[in-house]
């Protein structure tokens, strides 16, 4: 039956379940002949395809990590283009890093709709004061201060107050915290007594140092990256032609990662909106990792208060992770407490399954680094892409003794976070070789029979220090070729996108890359923080360091800020498709006391650990009590899910190595031999023989440690525990009650 013109065909559930929704990372965002409107719509699930269906008013899209959030906003986008229903200029799609706008422009390109802007909010915000300040100010813009730490330090000096490494960074911070929550100089105290802000300095000094790194700006013509949106919020303010002109070219807006607003940010966007409604918003209040900076997942938690009447859209597929990770996902937010724990969402995922979580304990932190280092040249022999990995910590210091153990196991590594890609001096070099190329045409000799732009790029990028094959080892020489390798993926996938595309226009895509700081992906392990990794995602996760005073950080005092740091946690577990390996070590150093412990979040999640709130009896009344399973038995060798009943008895796989005590084994199979003869019973309802292999591997010193054995019940514990203490002492069974006598 032919549909009604506008109707919006409805898929069937092959097509969403089967017909291709994956990680959206991992797939096109529609083949290449789908012209129409409806065309952009094949693939969603129901979920995805309301959001992308639901073009007017207000909408909350609450999304999941690994639940297509992107591809839902950007084929939202592309249907109403599409349809007609938006015109792509009057789009204003805002996110919160440079490269997942670069990434949404790419996909929208894809989908037919490349005329819609997608910034991040500093970005819309700097072209449109650039665009007015003539008009609403005068003169030309104050430049723009990349770095603001040099003139933090300045106003040290000025102010004659010493301010280390450290310290300079977190007064930065705390100036950059009280502009996004428009807080002047003089109010910086009391704000942060308010907010229970941790000062890196006596709030008063914080407060001057403030006020004269503002004075410096002045004096030297210049504004920040927050003076940005403190400039364009106090424009729309005060000139109602301008705010008019901007919200006469946008009328419909989508704003990503909303669980990250800041106040600031806030206000920009009312503005930009004035009374309409024409709003998405999408986030997850389990992801706000970003408190520290001013955001608060205020706004999409009381979106519905402020937009009675807005659609609510859930997204709970994850097509990222496996459902091992997708369990221990949702058990670790489980656990969590606060506001945004009340929203949490319950993953499902999508995907097939796969290995379980590994746990590992090291004795030290080098041990943990060269077990790290092992098992990722294990996957790589495996035939893991080094690109496909990713090591995780909660701060940037633990990251040397990783990139010491990953350059000794021969593994290329790159770390991010650290010198921006279009900054090194070979991706500069390179870029102008390109350039030169470009412009010389066909007079380049090393161009002569090249024609396809791949191969091009290829061969000037080989007068630079590229080849076909990468160095050995690793080093600067394998940093700087893997920087020149990425350009060439960038130029075999522009190619792809573009046929017939130029050099010309590589070195234009490249200029704009440069701009947007929309770096190309370098092969080779990625060493980034927690905080870093949030938005991206790949095949094997190792999330290291997990120790008590690490994660959550021991800095982290009250109850908000211990979740923040559960939720920093979730992010990181949400980043593994396949494999994912949480480890700790005991001490720092080699010989070091053993003093840490596992990461308290992992308490009731990992193999052995009791559930946060489990009442502290002693050991005898937790094995005497009737047992009940409160969720998977984990092998505690490998942590695999133990299924079967002998290998639940152990507390190990069958084929997982034993550490259990042959002599004791068997002197207990002695004793139990004497045991069945004399009572006249098969020797098995004394005790099985995964029973004794139990014990023997536990070697129970006193009656509580016997009694957490399975098999041993309150009965037997009574009956025959005196005696198999005893042979587990290496003592008579029958000593005890011969000396009494």
């Amino acid at each position: 039956m032919p549909r009604a013109c506008g109707q919006v065909s409805r898929p069937t559930q092959e097509t969403w379940q089967h017909g291709g929704v994956t990680a959206a990372t991992h797939s096109p965002s529609f083949t290449a002949d789908a012209d129409s409107a409806d065309a952009v719509l094949l693939g969603l699930d129901p979920e995805q395809r309301e959001v992308a269906t639901t073009l007017r008013g207000p909408v909350c899209v609450l999304a999941g990590a690994g639940t297509g959030k992107t591809r839902a906003i950007t084929h939202r986008i592309a249907y109403g283009v599409r349809s007609g229903q938006l015109m792509p200029a009057s789009v204003l799609a805002v996110t919160f890093t440079n490269r997942a706008a670069g990434e949404m422009r790419g996909r929208l390109r894809t989908l037919g709709a490349g005329g819609v802007q997608a910034r991040t909010f500093h970005s819309a915000a700097l072209r449109q004061l650039q665009y007015f300040w003539p008009k609403a100010v005068g003169g030309d813009v104050p430049r723009l201060l990349e770095r603001k730490i040099q003139f933090v330090a300045e106003a040290g000096a000025r102010c004659r107050i010493r301010l280390d490494r450290n310290e300079l960074r977190d007064v930065t911070g705390e100036i950059e915290w009280a502009k996004v929550t428009q807080t002047v100089p003089a109010d910086y105290p009391a704000a942060a007594r308010k907010a229970g802000r941790e000062a890196p300095r006596d709030t008063a000094e914080i407060a001057q140092l403030y006020g004269t790194y503002e004075q410096l700006k002045r004096d030297r013509g210049m504004i920040d990256f927050e003076d940005v949106l403190l400039l364009t919020v106090g424009i729309l303010q005060d000139r109602h032609d301008i705010a008019e002109q901007i919200r006469t070219q946008y009328q419909h807006f989508v704003v990503d990662e909303y669980q990250d607003v800041s106040p600031l940010q806030q206000r920009l966007l009312e503005l930009w909106l004035g009374e309409r409604d024409n709003l998405c918003v999408v986030g997850d209040a389990s992801q706000t990792i970003y408190s520290f900076t001013g955001a608060t997942p205020d706004h999409l938690l009381n979106f519905r208060t402020r937009y009675p009447q807005a659609t609510l859209v859930k997204l709970v597929r994850d097509y990222r992770s496996t459902p091992q990770v997708v369990h221990l996902a949702n058990g670790l937010l489980g656990q969590a407490k606060g506001r945004a724990a009340e929203h949490r969402l319950e993953l499902v995922s999508q995907r097939e399954t796969g290995p379980d979580p590994v746990y590992a304990e090291y004795p030290d932190e080098p041990a943990e680094a060269e077990g790290v280092a092992r098992r990722i040249r294990d996957l790589i022999a495996a035939g893991v892409p080094a690109g496909e990995i990713a090591v995780l910590f909660r701060i940037n210091a633990q990251s040397e003794v990783y990139e010491q153990a990953l350059a000794d196991a021969g593994v290329p590594y790159q770390l991010r976070g650290a010198e921006r890609f279009f900054e090194r001096a070979e991706v500069q070099k390179a870029i102008l070789a390109l350039r030169g190329a470009a412009r010389s045409g066909g007079n380049d000799p090393l161009l002569d029979d090249v024609v396809e732009l791949a191969s091009q790029v290829r061969a000037v990028l080989s007068s630079t220090g590229w080849s076909a094959q990468p160095p050995a080892g690793s080093g600067a020489v394998r940093d700087q070729w893997e920087s020149l390798a990425a350009l060439v993926r960038l130029a075999e996938d522009f190619s792809r996108s573009r046929p017939g595309a130029t050099l010309a226009d590589l070195t234009v895509e490249l200029d704009e890359r440069k701009a947007a700081q929309h770096a190309p992906t370098v092969q080779g392990v990625t060493l980034a923080s927690l905080h870093a990794a949030k938005g991206l995602e790949w095949d094997s996760v190792f999330l290291v360091g997990l120790t008590d005073g690490m994660v959550p950080i021991t800095y982290a005092k009250t109850d908000e800020q211990v979740e923040e740091e559960r939720r920093l946690l979730y992010v990181g577990v949400t980043r593994a498709r396949l494999h994912l390996t949480l480890s700790w070590a005991l001490s720092r150093a080699p010989g070091g006391r053993a003093s840490r412990r596992p990461s308290r979040f992992l308490n009731g999640l990992r193999p052995g650990s009791a559930a946060p709130g489990a009442r502290a009896d002693s050991a005898a009344e937790r094995g005497t009590r009737k047992r009940g399973r409160r969720g998977p038995v984990l092998c505690r060798v490998c942590g695999k899910t133990l299924t079967e009943a002998g290998e639940l008895k152990l507390m190990r796989c069958e084929d997982c190595p034993s550490d259990m005590d042959e002599g004791l084994y068997e002197r207990l199979r002695d004793w139990r031999a004497l045991q069945a003869k004399e009572q006249g019973m098969p020797a098995y309802c004394v005790f099985t023989d995964k029973t004794l292999m139990a014990i023997a591997e536990a070697a129970p010193t006193e009656e509580g440690e016997l009694a957490m054995i399975s098999g041993v019940g309150a009965r037997k514990l009574e009956r025959y525990g005196v005696d198999v203490l005893a042979i587990c002492a290496g003592q008579d069974p029958g000593a005890a009650d011969s000396d009494d006598a």
